[in-house]
C-alpha cells in the first residue's frame, strides 16, 4: 500500500456507483477494514443491477441471472480510507462470456479521481436446480455490454 492514492484518468467506461463508509467499517486503527472492501464493491454491483431489472428476491429459480457464484477474487489495496463518507466504486466488465465473466473495479474518491483498490472478480451464471454453470440471458447480455471495457 503506497502513502499516496493514484489519480485515475478520467471515466471512459463503466459505471461510478456511489457508496457510503461508516464510522463503524473503519478497524482498530481508523483505516476501512480490509474485508469491508468486497463488501462495499458486491453492494454497488447489486445497485448497479437492480437498476437493470436483474434481481434477488428469494425464489432462485426465478433469479435466473442472478443466480450465480464467485470463482475468483483479487484486490490490490493501493491507499488507505482512513475517514467515513462518500466514496465510489468504478465498475467495469473486461470480459463477457457465455457462462462466466470477470468485471473490474475501483473503489475510489466520490468523483473517481482517487484510487483506493483495485481488483477483478470472476462470476459464473448457475442453473438454480443443478447449480452448474449456464447461460447467460440475452437480456441480461445487452445490459452487460454496456459496460464493457473498449478494449476488452
Amino acid at each position: 500500500m503506497t502513502a499516496e492514492a493514484t489519480l485515475a484518468p478520467a471515466l471512459t467506461h463503466g459505471r461510478l456507483m456511489p457508496v457510503t463508509v461508516h464510522f463503524d467499517d473503519l478497524d482498530a486503527l481508523g483505516l476501512l477494514h480490509n474485508a469491508r472492501y468486497p463488501l462495499l464493491v458486491e453492494r454497488a454491483w447489486t445497485e448497479l443491477w437492480h437498476d437493470k431489472g436483474v434481481r434477488f428476491e428469494g425464489d432462485w429459480t426465478a433469479a435466473g441471472d442472478a443466480c450465480n457464484a464467485v470463482r475468483e477474487l483479487r484486490l490490490t489495496y493501493e491507499a488507505p480510507v482512513t475517514r467515513p463518507g462518500a466514496y465510489a466504486v468504478h465498475l467495469w466488465l473486461d470480459r463477457l462470456g457465455t457462462t462466466g465473466l470477470t468485471y473490474g473495479f475501483r473503489f475510489c474518491s466520490a468523483d473517481g479521481a482517487v484510487t483506493y483498490a483495485r481488483g477483478s472478480r470472476v462470476l459464473v451464471r448457475l442453473d438454480a436446480a443443478t447449480l452448474r454453470p449456464a447461460p447467460w440471458s440475452g437480456t441480461f447480455r445487452d445490459a452487460a455490454r454496456e459496460l464493457l471495457r473498449p478494449d476488452a
